[in-house]
C-alpha cells in the first residue's frame, strides 16, 4: 500500500467511540487480486471499557461502519477483543487473517502480542472454516450466470488458504503466493483476467464447469487434510491463558 492510501483509511479510524487493539485490511487487498475499483475492507478489534461489560448495559460487540469518499467505498468492522479472542479459539479464519494481515492501518504493543499467541491456538479443525465457506461458495456458484472472475478467484483462495494452512500449519491469504505453491493456471489465468477487466469482469457463458470439477477436487483434498495435517487438536492451553490475561490487561486499561 502507499502511504497516502493507508493514512487515507486511518482517517475513518479517528471516527471510533472506542480506543483499537487493531485494523487491518482484508478482502481483495489481502488476498492478492484487487483492481483500482476495489472496495477497502477494513478489520480489527475494539477494547470496550470495562464499565460497558460488567453492567446491565453491555456495549456493542461488534461496530460495522461504511463510508463512500470520492467514490472510495470503505466497510469496517471491528469486533470487541473478548469476542475477537473468542471467535479465535472458535476456529474462525477471518479473525485469524485479520490478525496477521500484513496491510496493517492501525496497530498497537498488544497486537503483537496477540499475534505471537494467535497461532498456538490453530488447530486442525480450523480446516472446517474453510470447508464451510467453499461449500457456500460452491452453492452460490449455480446461482450466478455469469460467473464474476472475482467470485471464482474467492472461491480458489478460500480453499487453497485452508489447504495451505493444514499442509504447513502456516497462513497464507494471499492467492498469488498460494499459487506459486500449488501452481494451478487455471488462478494464474483468471488473476491476469481480473487485474485487465477489473471487478466487473465475468467467465464466459457455460465455462464454469471445468474450474467447478476443479474446485471440487481441492475440497475434496481438503476435507482428507484434517485427519493428515500436524496441526493440534486443541489450542495450546498456555496461549489459552495468555490470552486471557491479555484480555484483563486490555479491560484495565479502560479503567
Amino acid at each position: 500500500m502507499l502511504d497516502e492510501q493507508r493514512e487515507r483509511l486511518r482517517t475513518v479510524l479517528a471516527q471510533q467511540r472506542h480506543p483499537l487493539l487493531f485494523v487491518t485490511l482484508s478482502g481483495s487487498h489481502l488476498y492478492g487480486f484487487a483492481s483500482p475499483d476495489s472496495d477497502y475492507d477494513l478489520r480489527g478489534a475494539h477494547i470496550l471499557p470495562l464499565r460497558e461489560v460488567i453492567g446491565l448495559r453491555e456495549g456493542a460487540e461488534t461496530h460495522e461502519q461504511h463510508s463512500n469518499d470520492d467514490g472510495t467505498e470503505v466497510d469496517l468492522v471491528t469486533y470487541d477483543v473478548r469476542k475477537c479472542f473468542t471467535l479465535l479459539l472458535g476456529k474462525n479464519g477471518n479473525v485469524l487473517e485479520a490478525i496477521y494481515s500484513p496491510l496493517v492501518i492501525y496497530t498497537t504493543p498488544e497486537h503483537e502480542e496477540l499475534k505471537a499467541l494467535a497461532m498456538r491456538c490453530v488447530t486442525r479443525y480450523y480446516a472446517y472454516h474453510y470447508l464451510g465457506f467453499a461449500r457456500n461458495r460452491l452453492k452460490q456458484v449455480s446461482h450466478q450466470q455469469p460467473l464474476s472472475i472475482k467470485s471464482a478467484l474467492h472461491t480458489y483462495r478460500v480453499i487453497l488458504t485452508g489447504l495451505h494452512l493444514m499442509r504447513t500449519g502456516e497462513l497464507e491469504a494471499n492467492l498469488r503466493h498460494l499459487n506459486a505453491v500449488f501452481r494451478l493456471s487455471s488462478v494464474a489465468d483468471l488473476l491476469a483476467r481480473k487485474q485487465a477487466g477489473g471487478d466487473k469482469a465475468q467467465l464466459e457463458e457455460g465455462a464454469v464447469a471445468p474450474y467447478e470439477a476443479e474446485w471440487r477436487r481441492l475440497l475434496g483434498d481438503l476435507e482428507q487434510s484434517v485427519e493428515s495435517s500436524a496441526l493440534p487438536v486443541k489450542p495450546d492451553a498456555q496461549a489459552q491463558a495468555d490470552l486471557n490475561d491479555l484480555l484483563i490487561r486490555l479491560r484495565l486499561q479502560t479503567v
